[in-house]
């Protein structure tokens, strides 16, 4: 395995995603990044426009992604571009990827909150902070909420064996 499918491997890992070959975590690893990239240009447009509506319009995608097996936005992916790429549909949301949507539900409605109430620099940072979270998940694959989850809860325990995929995976 090279450096960089180990990181891959590693980050994906990170936010729950275990038991899956080599070939399926750098197959997944763009398309993961697809609902944190619509988020955060999302909140940025809100943040900047200091519109709580827009981001309250935003934190129920956020919270049905705690919620679902899947974020609302990745059916955009699993239900198009992945027929166009030929590529595999993304595998059920873990607890920590589950952990990173409920983060991010509550830095947007705090963002929201704050523009509403008058409270303009708690809505900036709390807008602002979930955005820069948002894009380090976007550009590098790494996640800040798996980070903390795993400061606080330890490493994400997947097994050695990584074949054992194929009935996990919907097809």
């Amino acid at each position: 395995m090279s450096q960089t499918a180990a990181v891959i491997r590693k980050r994906i890992q990170a936010q729950g995603f275990c038991d899956l070959n080599d070939a399926m975590y750098s197959q997944i690893n763009f398309p993961l990044r697809l609902a944190p990239a619509l988020c955060m240009l999302w909140a940025a447009i809100g943040t900047s426009l200091a519109s709580p509506t827009i981001l309250w319009s935003l934190a129920p995608f956020a919270a049905f992604g705690a919620i679902l097996p899947g974020h609302p936005f990745d059916i955009f992916y699993n239900y198009g571009l992945r027929h166009l790429f030929g590529m595999p549909a993304l595998p059920r949301y873990g607890v920590r990827r589950r952990f990173a949507c409920v983060s991010a539900t509550i830095m947007i409605a705090t963002s929201a909150w704050g523009f509403q109430t008058g409270r303009l620099i708690l809505g900036e940072i709390a807008g602002w902070w979930f955005v820069a979270a948002a894009l380090v998940n976007v550009s590098t694959g790494f996640c800040i909420p798996g980070f903390i989850a795993r400061m606080l809860f330890g490493e994400t325990k997947c097994s050695e064996s990584s074949d054992r995929n194929a009935a996990r995976i919907p097809q």
